[in-house]
Formats: structure tokens, sequence, C-alpha cells
């Protein structure tokens, strides 16, 4: 049978955390341009009746300033998971005490200022190791979707490498940044993780079938500026794809899908970027209304919940090509972030 619905949610990085992970300065002072693109978004999901699931930067969470957009997010009835505390695509070199303080971190600030304790957990930059999956399990976590079964994580890193000033501490925190070729070799379907001999659902970010070349609507807005066309039926073609071939895809979206030149500065180095905010959101739209042609669009807890029943799901071991909790590299924490002492 084919499948009918397929999953949608956003990554709710912020201008701070691009330039941190892109070694800027100023990201210090959090930047923020939730107040601009939330209301946009929120906007394009309620012209299509999607409810889809956004996953919070528990910084953000902590500061008042983005209490109020963030809240708009809750009251319009959509889904809030975990995406970290600090918002650091090097989570997986950690050790696990520090990545249950960032995941327990973040949740805290999430359930102060939005009242709802999150239950999916997607790793900064598709960050994942055993410890975060032993993390999860124990903290009483539906399902993880931190991976991303593609080819092309380090043609992505050398791009980024290009563009950044970065020192050589911060390159060598950066090293497996969006993750190795093996990456590609991860199934594109939903499976079940075994760690210490309890499971935990993980739901990737769907990539091409066969191809495993990203369609997530960042990569579909680079593509469409050489041609909105071809974009188009390159996302087509990866759905058809996955409805012949029994794919439930999960469809990523990110703040800056809906962002242009003309609504925050010192981000040139994204793709796209030099297209408008409102083109962007434009096209987005078009993408979103593919995939409603197509299939049902669910959260991920609702994806997740339809899951559950299911006894053919595989279940892996995970093995990963980095050295989890190998190091601790984080700086230590402001008294902004409550005194909390970080090593």
């Amino acid at each position: 049978m084919k499948p009918s619905f397929a999953s949608l949610s956003l990554d709710l990085d912020n201008q701070w955390s691009y330039l941190k992970t892109h070694g800027d300065r100023g990201w210090e002072s959090y930047p923020s341009f939730l107040d601009i693109v939330v209301p946009r978004v929120l906007r394009v999901l309620e012209e299509r009746k999607l409810k889809i699931t956004f996953f919070v930067v528990g910084k953000d969470a902590a500061l008042e300033k983005n209490r109020a957009a963030l809240t708009q997010i809750v009251r319009a009835g959509h889904e809030i998971g975990n995406h970290s505390f600090h918002h650091e695509p090097w989570l997986h070199l950690y050790a696990e005490e520090e990545i249950e303080a960032e995941i327990a971190h973040a949740e805290e600030a999430i359930e102060r200022a939005l009242g709802v304790v999150p239950r999916g957990f997607r790793g900064p930059g598709f960050s994942l190791s055993k410890s975060t999956l032993r993390v999860l399990q124990r903290r009483g976590y539906r399902y993880d979707c931190s991976t991303f079964p593609t080819y092309l994580g380090p043609l992505a890193r050398a791009y980024y490498f290009m563009t950044a000033k970065l020192s050589e501490r911060e390159k060598e925190e950066r090293r497996m940044l969006f993750g190795t070729f093996a990456e590609g070799r991860r199934p594109l379907n939903p499976y079940h993780w075994l760690v210490d001999g309890e499971t935990l659902l993980e739901i990737p970010v769907t990539t091409m079938p066969l191809f495993k070349t990203p369609i997530h609507v960042s990569y579909l807005l680079y593509a469409s500026m050489a041609s909105g066309i071809c974009a188009r039926a390159y996302f087509r073609s990866a759905l058809d794809l996955c409805r012949w071939g029994g794919t439930e895809p999960s469809i990523l979206l990110h703040p800056l899908d809906f962002l242009g030149k003309d609504d925050v500065r010192d981000l040139e180095f994204f793709p796209a970027m030099g297209v408008s905010g409102e083109e962007k959101t434009k096209r987005a739209g078009e993408f979103l209304d593919i995939l409603r042609e197509r299939f049902q669009i669910l959260s991920m807890t609702e994806h997740a919940s339809r899951l559950a029943s299911r006894q053919d799901l595989p279940v892996l071991v995970p093995k990963f090509s980095h050295p989890s909790g190998s190091r601790i590299v984080r700086a230590p924490t402001s008294s902004s972030d409550n005194g909390r002492s970080i090593r």
C-alpha cells in the first residue's frame, strides 16, 4: 500500500545560532529574527490548514524577548520539539552528562516559557551519538529525528568552511558538521534504535530515494535560484519515488526559507539569501502545495503515533563514525544560563 501521509517540521534556528556555527562575531548578544519569521511561517501554515512541529532552541525560550513569538506557535496549535539548549552542532562530541544537561536545560526553558514538555528531539546540525540516544530514552522521549541520510554532508561542510572565518579550535569543533559520506548509507524509512536493551523510534529527514540527495525546502529554494521549474519538477519526482517505494516522507523547513536579504543582515553566506523574503515565502508555499497534493501532512508526533502500532520496523544498533563523548568543547556559560557549570 502506497503511503498517504508525510510529516512536516521546522528547525527554529535563530540568527545568533547561524552566526555562531559560522564563527562570526556578534552572536553572543543573541540577535533574533523570530518576531519577523514566526508570524510569516504561521500565516503560510494557516492558509494551508497545516499543523506541524517546531523544534525550539532552549536558549531562545529562556530569553524574554522571544517569548511573544514562541507563544504564537503554541496558540496556533503546533507541536513543540527540543532542538537542544545552545544549538551547537558538535553536540555529539560531548560526554553523556553534558548531553543530558543540554537536553534537560532546553526542556526546562521550553516548559517554563510555553507550558509544554517536548517529547521529540532533533540534534542541531543533525548531530547524534549513542550517548544522545541513551539520554533521550532515559528522559522518556517518544522519537528522535536527527538522521539525515545523504552523501552530500562533506560538501556542505566544505562550503561552510570556505565562507567562514574559523579558528583552528573552531574548525576542530566543526570537523564533523553535517556528517560524513557514510550518512548516505543510513535508512530512509523509520526504524528503532536499540541501545542498552531499550528501543527509541527514529524518523529520518527524508532525502530522494535511490540518490539520497536532499529534498528539504532550503535545498529546493537554492535549486530554484537556477530554475524554479526544474526545482519543482525535482521535488515532484522525489515525492513520487517516495510513494512508489513506500517511503513516508518527513520534510524539513528552516526559518531562512521565509527570510531574505531585506529581512536580516549578516547571513549573506547562506544559500539563496539574495532573494527577498516575500519571494522566498511564496516559493516555499509552492513547495508545500506540491507536498499537499500527494500526502496528508502530519506533525512529527502524529507521524510517530502512526508508526507506534507497526510491527515491521527494523531495529538497528547505533554505529557512528565519530568518537562519542571523546571531548567536552563547550565554553563556560554566562550568568543568563542560570549559572550552570559547563566544563
